[in-house]
């Protein structure tokens, strides 16, 4: 019976695991098209399969007072590229428009450059032929009070028309691929230039981990945004260790730093590669990527260049991941495999490896050519491999990386990349900023307290400059001034002013506040540096310098005929340019706050006058103040 009751139930089960499996071999015939399972693996060989790409593009600023061309430009290549590589889908990160105005010292949004940007989208209908995803960067956030205000022209003429961060899932018959966009861009938006820096606050990083646990269900995952992660306020644990499962961030904003740094690329300690895009607006440059059997790759390259292409197997080791990527697929596979694109038709795709010319790639699909290999010839070290590509017009562009097979080399990226995109720059302009304001602090109240040595026969320059600085914190006249100034650029408010039009806001080193929110100090330490050094310092040395000859018994004209010219005229001179960067940071104010900035700005403006009296104070100073130091300074002379 016992005998009997196991027979039934191993029958009952077998019965149930057949069912089971003609169900699913009923679903999968149906979903084969439409997802492959993750974990079957499949390699790099001489089919179309299993590979898509897409592009990036960034800054773009279209603008109605500047250089059309860049519009035109964009255009062509809404037309032209877009057309001949036909991507999956497009990221263009930030910075749409221009947004400043003809003096280029204000900014506001203008609808004449969104609707230029939307007619463009138009008539290359580049929204039929692929997904463009367009997000906002800094520029597109100028002058906005908030996301529903008629000025946020990015809801009416963007083809996303999205704001804040999303998750986005492309879907191919071999799995899905997560796109996260970052969107740091503040909310309301200042004007220029306090929203150089984006921030995240503790719901927006609440809701990218949650879109990070929800990619895991991915192939792989890319992370996207206009601000590189070097430039984003986040609260703990950070921005990079959010994204610490992406497989790269996509990001622009930093211009190639004015041509100085036309390539930016780092890896987080996480393994994440962070990818700065060079500019369009300048530059002209653009991003392909590809996902080849989930091995990912990219070339940066510049508008109007043909032929393009990338070579997708075996991958470049300097951008591999060995946490996210399936590496042994490259060892594994049977060849070598590029993408190339052009103008005109691709007639030619030749194959060297360290040098030795493999042989010719054959088309395979679209623009896809490989080469068979043998990928056992090349498991030691670091291996060089070119591809020559020609088209019908004789172009011709030859592209290469290096390659490993092997998981125990690393490749490192450069220094300065990795110091630009890598530091949190928020906190280093922050460190410098305490440190120049307490170092300045502690060095007038030292003086003031310190017991003042005896001057010695024919002193020198460092002997004077002690003297001097003596006097200027012994002396009541200046050394308050001083400190108080010192004391204001880290604590007062800077100016009070329209931060966004019809809304009035302040500005402190230590952050903005404006429309009922306060933005955390960022760009606002890297101008109280400027600040200090440009002219809060100086003006204290020439102060010394001033008093110093003072006590040697000059007035201001003796002085001119009685101190050495090689040193008094370039003084003044130094001075007096510091004096008028000075006005000028005052009518940049006006210009870009407004009239109520101007004259409520005790670190600009007023400065400007209080510059004048104290200089004008020292000159006339009564002679008793400083009496004991012109004695002490003639007897040191006369002996």
């Amino acid at each position: 019976m016992l005998k009997l009751m196991v027979g039934v139930l191993v029958g009952a089960l077998l019965l149930a695991v057949l069912l089971l499996g003609l169900h699913t071999t009923s679903r999968l015939s149906t979903q084969l098209h439409e997802s492959t399972p993750k974990g079957v693996d499949f390699v790099p060989g001489a089919d179309h399969n299993h590979v898509f790409w897409f592009m990036q593009v960034s800054d773009l600023h279209i603008s109605q007072f500047r250089d059309s061309q860049r519009t035109v430009d964009f255009e062509h290549f809404c037309l032209e590229n877009i057309g001949i590589i036909q991507p999956s889908l497009v990221l263009v990160t930030g910075d749409l428009t221009d947004a400043k105005t003809k003096d280029k010292l204000g900014s506001s949004q203008f609808e004449t450059e969104w609707q230029t940007y939307w007619d463009i989208l138009q008539r290359s209908k580049v929204l039929e032929s692929t997904k463009w995803i367009d997000v906002r960067g800094n520029h597109d956030a100028f002058n906005i009070p908030d996301l529903h205000s008629i000025q946020n022209y990015y809801r009416k003429y963007s083809a996303l028309r999205r704001e804040g961060s999303f998750h986005y899932i492309h879907s191919t018959p071999f799995g899905n691929y997560s796109f996260i966009c970052v969107d740091a861009t503040l909310t309301p938006g200042p004007k220029r230039p306090y929203n150089f820096f984006g921030i995240l606050n503790t719901r927006q990083m609440e809701t990218l981990s949650s879109l990070a646990l929800q990619s895991n269900r991915s192939n792989l995952s890319i992370w996207f945004g206009h601000y590189p992660t070097s430039v984003i306020i986040s609260p703990s644990p950070g921005i990079r260790s959010v994204m610490a499962s992406a497989m790269a961030y996509l990001c622009g904003h930093l211009h190639t730093l004015g041509g100085l740094m036309p390539v930016m690329y780092s890896r987080h300690s996480t393994g994440t590669l962070e990818l700065e895009l060079g500019d369009w607006m300048i530059n002209r440059r653009y991003r392909i990527l590809a996902i080849d059997h989930d091995l990912f790759n990219f070339v940066d390259l510049k508008f109007n260049e043909w032929p393009v292409a990338l070579i997708t197997n075996p991958k470049s080791a300097l951008y591999s991941n060995f946490a996210r990527e399936p590496l042994h697929r490259i060892a594994q596979s049977t060849h070598i495999r590029v993408l190339a694109f052009s103008k005109s038709p691709i007639t030619s795709v030749q194959i060297k490896i360290d040098g030795i010319f493999l042989g010719e790639a054959v088309h395979v699909s679209g623009p896809l050519y490989a080469l068979k290999w043998t990928p056992q010839k090349y498991t030691g070290g670091l291996h060089n491999i070119e591809a020559k590509v020609q088209d019908t017009a004789g172009r011709i562009n030859n592209v290469g990386h290096i390659f490993t097979l092997t998981d125990d080399i690393t490749l490192r990226f450069g220094l300065l990349p990795s110091i630009i995109l890598l530091t949190d720059h928020h906190v280093l302009a922050q460190v410098l900023f305490l440190i120049t304001v307490l170092s300045q602090v502690a060095l007038i109240t030292a003086f003031r307290y310190l017991r003042k040595p005896a001057l010695k026969n024919s002193p020198g320059f460092s002997t004077l400059t002690s003297f001097s600085l003596h006097v200027l914190s012994k002396t009541n006249t200046t050394f308050y001034p001083t400190l108080l100034l010192s004391l204001y650029t880290a604590l007062g408010p800077w100016f009070v002013g329209e931060l966004i039009d019809g809304h009035i806001g302040a500005c402190f080193a230590f952050g903005v506040y404006v429309k009922g929110h306060f933005f955390q100090g960022s760009l606002t330490y890297i101008v109280g540096i400027l600040q200090l050094v440009f002219f809060n310092l100086p003006l204290m040395a020439y102060q010394c310098w001033c008093l110093l000859l003072r006590c040697q018994g000059h007035g201001f004209c003796s002085h001119f005929r009685n101190v050495k010219r090689a040193v008094a005229l370039p003084t003044h001179v130094i001075m007096c340019g510091l004096y008028c960067w000075q006005i000028y940071s005052c009518y940049f104010l006006l210009q870009t706050y407004g009239t109520m900035s101007f004259f409520l700005s005790p670190l600009k403006t007023w400065l400007v006058v209080v510059a004048l009296i104290l200089m004008k104070r020292i000159w006339t100073i009564c002679p008793s103040e400083i009496r004991g130091y012109v004695a002490e300074l003639k007897n040191c002379q006369s002996s």
